[in-house]
């Protein structure tokens, strides 16, 4: 029986959506971390916003946090057992 090569079983399907930090929420819980809301630009009027908490890893993997205004990009990638072609 062949296997997947290594390149082939790690293969996603994947787009990438241009994003804007609209929001910056607080937390009132100190531990809890803040919120960036980002607007989705090609996602339908109604779901166009999603929240994160704000908090990623920098190149040399320390934390940061997006700033107010920033442009982004929203990634959603599936493995290729979860997609099908389209018809």
């Amino acid at each position: 029986m062949l296997e997947d090569s290594p390149d082939e079983k790690d293969e996603k399907a994947s787009v990438t959506l241009p994003g804007t930090v609209e929001k910056i929420i607080p937390t009132a819980d100190p531990d809890a971390p803040e919120k960036a809301q980002i607007a989705v630009e090609g996602a339908e009027h109604l779901y166009r916003e999603i929240r994160v908490d704000n908090t990623l890893k920098g190149a040399t993997g320390e934390e940061v946090s997006l700033k107010l205004g920033s442009d982004v990009d929203v990634t959603i990638e599936a493995n290729k057992e979860a997609v099908q072609k389209k018809k």
